[in-house]
């Protein structure tokens, strides 16, 4: 027989896809693109803490407005807008100035020469090269002084030419000038060694030969390097890292933080109320939810891959990463996602005269209350592989990677590999895996597999064998999302879906996913990366068993849910009981 399209279905494919594709380009990237602005992982750790919280709020909230006032569809859109406004005009905000770059200048024996190190040395050298060819420079020396060091400038270089010089003895600062040529540079163990011709100082306003006797104390001091010249400043000054309390004053800062919140605030309406907007048009067919949502793996999975390598592409050379295309993209392609939805037809069939009481019982029921519990658990591990694992990943690069490291192709292939490898093809056979096995199982098996992924996360030492390790997220969300979206959407009293979706999202992300940014930020700072996800691995163990032993007690005691409501039920058994449910209404 000939396969059909349900054409009523191709919008909800589309936006899947669309909006999925929308934001990988730029949500993956987001804490790396904070700490490249200028903030430290506290502040990037607090602010993902926060986010989640937004979202909890956000989703039964609006979930709320839409059920009861039934405006799915304009929130829906508005959503859309919304996300794609506010991640476009993240690109024009401003990072932190970079400091002038620190040195150490070197004199002894009548060589004089400037000293940089950094683990990227080789790089910059290569870069410097590449950009200035064979210029010369005039730079500006702030540096830390001693009194020998006063000496030896008053005596060596102005030769007592200038009144009172051996006054500025108890002056703490050195102010001079020179030249350097950025053709003439030496690379030895990762430190460039700058020459300064001895003939081609100046202090105080004269001109003065930067001359040290090799009889007098080694000269050597940590200065700052001002040669007015952005490019040399950005290859060779640290990053700018604000702490928690200096970012609170800045204004740059509570641009870019509300920016994200209103993005994170238009994903939570877009991803709830398009779930419940999915179901409904379903209809009584919610085991096809994992077929129209891996429309969204792909999306996510093919973009999130392209970002990546139009990053690394327009960044060679650079020391920051350049993140310009990926924000129009997010931007065009939320536009087509708009557009896209804007041709769904949906109606709610169902209206619930309480909705708060209606959900309210969700919570006197055992099993539910397991469910949402659950939802913790897994947010927070998932906020350990969402807002640390490329961080993870970026400190194993150090060790392997030359000049031109290639981390965000890489980190593009691992979402790819999440993506068509994992997720896909767990959405793709999710509703016939839960009715194979049912939903209590198809969570032990998620925990599970959350314990071998951190577990082997924590014995990688070359970043790239991370790819094949991906492939468990589709046990670890695509398995996730639709057992968690599928059941929430069959529990829910009639009229109440979108604020059960919101909920639940909630849950998982405002507490689980909040909890696990806080957590896993405060390990990263206290241990090593390495040990976080072996800790994480250990107790993603830990509670696979206590959820299994808790599970068959509750099979064995059948009647220990007698408050009346929703059972955890395998989804068939479930869409039976509200259906008799439904028939005991009408009688």
């Amino acid at each position: 027989m000939k396969a059909t399209i349900d054409k009523e279905l191709l919008p909800m494919k589309a936006h899947y896809f669309l909006f999925n594709a929308g934001t990988a380009p730029v949500v993956p990237f987001m804490p790396t693109l904070a700490g490249q602005l200028g903030y430290s992982p506290a502040v990037v750790g607090t602010m993902y803490m926060i986010l989640p919280i937004i979202g909890m709020l956000a989703k039964p909230l609006f979930g709320y407005i839409a059920d009861r006032y039934h405006r799915h569809r304009s929130l829906f859109l508005g959503g859309q807008v919304l996300t794609g406004i506010a991640f476009f005009l993240i690109m024009f905000v401003p990072g932190m100035e970079k400091p002038l770059p620190k040195v150490e200048f070197h004199c002894h024996a009548g060589v004089s020469e400037l000293r940089f190190c950094s683990e990227y040395g080789e790089c910059v050298e290569r870069n410097l090269e590449r950009y200035y060819g064979n210029r010369t420079l005039d730079c500006h020396l702030n540096c830390e002084a001693q009194p020998f060091m006063w000496d030896i400038a008053c005596q060596d270089w102005l030769q007592n030419k200038t009144d009172n010089c051996a006054a500025n003895r108890t002056n703490p600062q050195i102010e001079f000038g020179t030249s350097i040529n950025m053709k003439d540079i030496e690379d030895i163990k990762d430190c460039l060694f700058f020459k300064v011709p001895r003939d081609q100082g100046q202090i105080a306003g004269q001109n003065v030969t930067l001359y040290c006797p090799a009889d007098k104390e080694y000269f050597k001091t940590n200065c700052t390097m001002d040669c007015q010249e952005d490019y040399l400043k950005e290859q060779l000054a640290e990053s700018a890292v604000i702490n928690t309390s200096s970012a609170m004053s800045m204004p740059k800062f509570w641009l870019f933080f509300g920016l994200l919140i209103f993005s994170w605030i238009g994903m939570a309406v877009v991803v709830s109320i398009g779930d419940a907007i999915c179901f409904g048009i379903l209809g009584d067919r919610h085991h096809l939810y994992g077929k129209q949502r891996l429309c969204g793996s792909l999306g996510w999975g093919v973009f999130a891959l392209l970002a990546g390598v139009l990053v690394d592409h327009m960044s060679l050379g650079e020391v920051d990463k350049n993140y310009t295309a990926v924000f129009w993209m997010a931007l065009i392609i939320m536009g087509f996602d708009v557009f896209a939805s804007s041709k769904l037809r949906h109606t709610q069939t169902h209206l619930s005269s309480n909705i708060v009481k209606d959900i309210g019982q969700m919570f006197l029921s055992l099993r539910c209350v397991i469910f949402f519990l659950w939802c913790v658990a897994i947010g927070l591990g998932t906020a350990l592989i969402w807002n640390f694992l490329f961080i993870y990943l970026e400190q194993l690069d150090k060790a392997f990677e030359g000049c031109d490291s290639s981390i965000k192709t890489l980190e593009g292939l691992v979402m790819g590999i999440q993506c068509f490898g994992g997720e896909l093809p767990f959405f793709f056979l999710s509703g016939w895996i839960l009715k194979k096995i049912g939903h209590v199982n198809a969570m032990s098996m998620v925990l599970f597999g959350f314990g071998v992924r951190f577990i082997l996360y924590s014995m990688l030492q070359n970043p790239w064998y991370i790819l094949p390790i991906e492939l468990m997220n589709g046990v670890t969300f695509g398995l996730f999302y639709a057992t968690m979206a599928s059941y929430a959407s069959i529990v829910a009293p009639p009229g109440t879906e979108a604020t059960m979706q919101s909920l639940v999202g909630a849950i998982f992300e405002g507490v689980g996913v909040s909890m696990g940014s806080l957590i896993g930020g405060l390990l990263f700072e206290s241990v090593t990366a390495r040990t976080t996800f072996e800790i994480f691995g250990i107790g993603a163990f830990i509670i696979f068993v206590i959820h299994v032993s808790i599970q068959l007690y509750l099979q064995r005691n059948s009647n220990i849910d007698e408050n009346g409501t929703v059972k955890y039920f395998a989804p068939t058994d479930a869409m039976h009981m509200l259906n008799d449910q439904e028939y005991s209404r009408v009688s």
